[in-house]
């Protein structure tokens, strides 16, 4: 029987690396054949692919993996991040309206024959999302769920809000600080 990815992995934090090989090797068709499905380009997907694994290895080395027993949709988070930031490099994954943020939609990516695992990922981060924004001071709580749930444009969110265009620029600007503070606090993957 093969050792399961808790005991690889701990054995690849000790020095074993080809308790790494076993991992890729286990994961590897599935892992790429996710990415191919997003960018539809075997150049482009190898690229993502290696750059998924060197970040694993890397975040491995530096502890930022918790062994929850689920190695798989960590990797697979890992891959979907280098994709949209890939699309965001490249200026083809649609922002919001407004120049002013940088606070994209996860969703516009998400194709409707998704395997399962992915809607399980998808998932889960909507979740941690949530559940981040909800620890939000109120009045930025407000400005981001205005902009991004109800598709409000800061004029609106500052007529409803009674600020200005610029406070609710602001606020806006400060929950998206607040959320990549938070996930960067509590080692959570949404971004490379």
């Amino acid at each position: 029987m093969s050792a399961n990815d808790s005991t690889l992995i701990a054995s690849f934090i000790a020095g074993d690396q080809s308790s790494f090989s076993t991992l890729l090797n286990r994961y590897q068709k599935r892992v790429y054949g996710f990415i191919f499905s997003k960018v539809q380009n075997p150049d482009l997907a190898n690229d993502i692919f290696q750059d998924t694994f060197i970040k694993v290895v890397k975040s491995l080395r530096l502890g930022k993996y918790s062994d929850d027993g689920r190695f798989l949709s960590w990797v697979m988070r890992i891959a979907h991040n280098l994709i949209m930031d890939h699309y965001r490099k490249k200026s083809r994954l649609p922002l919001h309206e407004s120049k002013h943020n940088d606070f994209d939609i996860l969703s516009r990516l998400i194709e409707p024959d998704d395997n399962v695992e992915f809607r399980i990922i998808e998932s889960q981060i909507n979740h941690d999302l949530t559940m981040l924004i909800e620890e939000l001071p109120e009045s930025q709580k407000e400005v981001l769920r205005m902009r991004l749930y109800k598709d409000m444009s800061f004029k609106e969110i500052g007529e409803v809000t009674g600020v200005s265009i610029n406070t609710a620029l602001g606020r806006m600007r400060y929950a998206v600080m607040n959320l990549r503070k938070m996930i960067e606090d509590r080692n959570l993957i949404f971004t490379q």
